[in-house]
C-alpha cells in the first residue's frame, strides 16, 4: 500500500517514502510541509525515515500505489542546469555541511590513497 501526502497529495510508495518526502520538502522548501510536521511530529527533524514513518502514515490516506513515484515538479526546489538550488536557512546550512564533508573526504583520499599496488 502506498500513501498520499497529507499536505500536497503526492502519492508515495510506502511509509518511509512518505516520511522522506515530507522531511525533505520541509527542509528544502519549508512552508506547509514544515508547518504540518511541526504540528504533527514536533521532533521530526531528529528522526530517521524508519522512525518517522509510523507517525506520518497514521495521518495519511492509503492508496493503491506501490511503485516508486516520480517527484512532481511543483514540489521540488528550483534547480538550474548549474546544479544550484534556491535554498535558505537550515537547508542551506545542511548543504554547506555536506559540501564541506565531501571536500574533506576528497582531500583525505588524495593525501592518503588506499592503493594496494605499493605493498605488493
Amino acid at each position: 500500500m502506498g500513501y498520499e501526502c497529507p499536505v500536497c497529495g503526492a502519492e508515495e510508495a510506502d511509509g518511509e517514502h512518505l516520511a522522506n518526502h515530507l522531511a525533505f520538502t520541509a527542509l528544502v522548501r519549508g512552508g506547509d510541509h514544515e508547518a504540518w510536521l511541526d504540528d504533527t511530529v514536533p521532533d521530526w527533524a531528529d528522526r530517521d525515515p524508519e522512525s518517522l514513518a509510523p507517525e506520518v502514515t497514521e495521518h495519511a490516506e492509503e492508496t493503491e500505489t506501490e511503485a516508486v513515484t516520480e517527484p512532481h515538479g511543483h514540489e521540488m526546489p528550483a534547480v538550474e542546469r548549474t546544479g544550484e538550488a534556491d535554498l535558505s536557512g537550515e537547508a542551506a546550512a545542511i548543504l554547506d555541511d555536506a559540501r564541506e564533508l565531501t571536500e574533506q573526504l576528497r582531500e583525505s583520499s588524495v593525501a592518503d590513497p588506499d592503493d594496494d599496488s605499493e605493498t605488493q
